[in-house]
């Protein structure tokens, strides 16, 4: 597999064939990642498809999209499963940052229609904390994402985010951050002051 991108519309059809294979076999999922930032007014995701689910559902997951022409892919990271449709990924998360996917994050889920196929998004809430979550001494560039939080800014819960990702010292500087650029009102809450 090659590091160059896919075209957006390219992976646009690996969305929709994934979404609705998953849907067909009654796999409970849900859009996350850039397609998700997508569907609620973001730029178009150029990389790949992800979804969230439960670590039970995994290997039906994987069957429905194997039977959609879909070709399983082996990896040794032990908290997704990955799948290749014609050279474009689909990733199927159930423990993003080491944290488990629940019923609770699927049942907050907001059912959109995505390029005219209905199914559950993230909420711009959960999608924010899972990306937060997601920063690390490796992978700590918040410059792409930085858009995605423009663009969805008046549809996430901030104060939520900033509870939910208290323990990351990447989040408070990315929430930091937010704050000094207007972004968002709220900044995290700072030592020696009132906020």
């Amino acid at each position: 597999m090659s590091d160059v991108e896919a075209a957006p519309g390219e992976l646009l059809k690996t969305l929709r064939k994934a979404a609705a294979a998953l849907t067909d076999a009654g796999i409970k999922f849900a859009l996350t990642g850039g397609f998700a930032a997508y569907a609620r007014g973001a730029a178009p995701s150029t990389h790949d498809v992800d979804f969230v689910l439960t670590e039970d559902e995994v290997e039906g997951a994987l069957s429905a999209l194997e039977s959609v022409g879909m070709r399983r892919v082996e990896i040794p990271e032990a908290w997704l499963a990955k799948v290749h449709d014609d050279g474009r990924t689909v990733d199927l998360i159930f423990r993003p940052s080491g944290r488990a996917v629940d019923a609770a994050l699927l049942a907050r889920a907001e059912e959109l229609n995505v390029e005219a196929v209905a199914m559950p998004v993230l909420t711009a809430t959960d999608l924010t904390v899972l990306r937060l979550l997601a920063f690390d001494e490796k992978a700590s560039d918040f410059g792409g994402y930085l858009p995605v939080s423009r663009a969805l800014r008046e549809q996430v819960d901030w104060p939520r985010v900033i509870a939910a990702t208290a323990d990351s010292p990447y989040a408070y500087a990315y929430l930091t951050l937010l704050h000094r650029l207007r972004v968002i009102e709220y900044g995290p809450p700072y030592e020696g002051s009132d906020g």
